[in-house]
């Protein structure tokens, strides 16, 4: 996972909404989502970065919400799994893990669709192994490991032999 780009400026946008950020303080990025903001899609995991539950987009970077301070993304674009979607039309990373039955329990989901959302936008859905590897910062205890990466195969155009 990347670290955020530095500040650009007060307030940040998420989702295409531009949100003003009054004293963010030591305020978590996943904080600020849950709280003012009212987003639950990003997941609370491990709150130390080890799990990947929490992934989101900064500025097309994945950054783990619970390690990152939301002072830090101030003018940056934050993309949530709830930006995924255009209206009722699933993403296609979003169906091609509807598709793949790449979900059991659901929880570490939001986290992986926006890793993989990462992953394919930094060209990194290359192979098998390239999907293994870009994706080895996101748990799933339910072990949908396979599910998964086919998902994230079939969107890259691979098919689903991941």
């Amino acid at each position: 996972m990347s670290h955020p780009p530095p500040a650009r400026g007060p307030g940040i946008t998420v989702n295409g909404r531009r949100h003003e950020i009054a004293d963010p303080g030591l305020r978590t990025l996943l904080e600020l989502l849950h709280g003012p903001l009212g987003l639950r899609g990003t997941r609370r995991g491990c709150e130390q970065g080890a799990c990947g539950a929490c992934t989101v987009l900064v500025d097309g970077q994945r950054v783990n919400a619970c390690l990152t301070l939301a002072a830090l993304v101030e003018g940056a674009e934050v993309t949530t799994i709830e930006g995924l979607a255009a209206g009722e039309t699933l993403h296609p990373l979003q169906q091609a893990f509807v598709d793949c039955d790449a979900l059991q329990c659901g929880y570490c989901t939001p986290g992986q669709i926006m890793s993989a959302a990462g992953l394919l936008a930094e060209g990194g859905a290359t192979s098998t192994e390239a999907i293994r590897e870009g994706m080895s910062g996101n748990l799933c205890r339910c072990g949908a490991y396979p599910m998964i990466g086919a998902a994230i195969a079939c969107v890259a155009g691979q098919g689903g032999a991941a």
